[in-house]
C-alpha cells in the first residue's frame, strides 16, 4: 500500500513552508537535493534523527506535497517532488535550498 500524496493544484504554499520551517526536515530536503532525482532509501535520513522522528518527518514532508514516498516490499523510498513544486511554485526550492546551504556553510565556519 502506497502512501497518499497531494495532488500537485493541492500543494499549498503555506503547508510547503511549515513542512520546511523545522531544521530536521529542511536537512532532509537538502540531502535528498544533494543525490540527486533518484529515489533514497529513508533508512539513510537516520544520521538526522531517530526512526520513530524521522517516520514523523517524512510523513509531514510527503503530506505537503514536497516528497513522494514509494513502498517496495518492506522498504520505503524518498524523491523529492522538485518538478511538482516548481511548477506550482516557480524557484522557491531551489531558493530554499539554497539558503540551508548558505547556513550550512556559515554554521561550519563558525564551530
Amino acid at each position: 500500500m502506497n502512501p497518499q500524496h497531494p495532488a500537485v493544484d493541492q500543494i499549498s504554499l503555506s503547508n510547503v513552508l511549515a513542512a520546511l520551517g523545522d531544521p530536521t526536515r529542511l536537512a532532509i530536503v537538502a540531502e535528498l537535493a544533494r543525490k540527486g532525482d533518484g529515489p533514497v532509501s529513508c533508512s539513510h535520513f537516520l544520521i538526522f534523527t531517530s526512526k520513530t522522528n524521522l517516520s514523523y518527518h517524512l510523513a509531514k514532508l510527503r503530506e505537503a506535497g514536497v516528497t513522494r514516498t514509494e513502498v517496495s516490499g518492506t522498504s520505503r523510498f524518498t524523491t523529492l517532488r522538485r518538478a511538482d513544486l516548481d511548477q506550482r511554485f516557480p524557484d522557491l526550492l531551489a531558493s530554499v535550498i539554497a539558503g540551508a546551504s548558505t547556513a550550512d556553510e556559515s554554521e561550519a565556519q563558525t564551530t
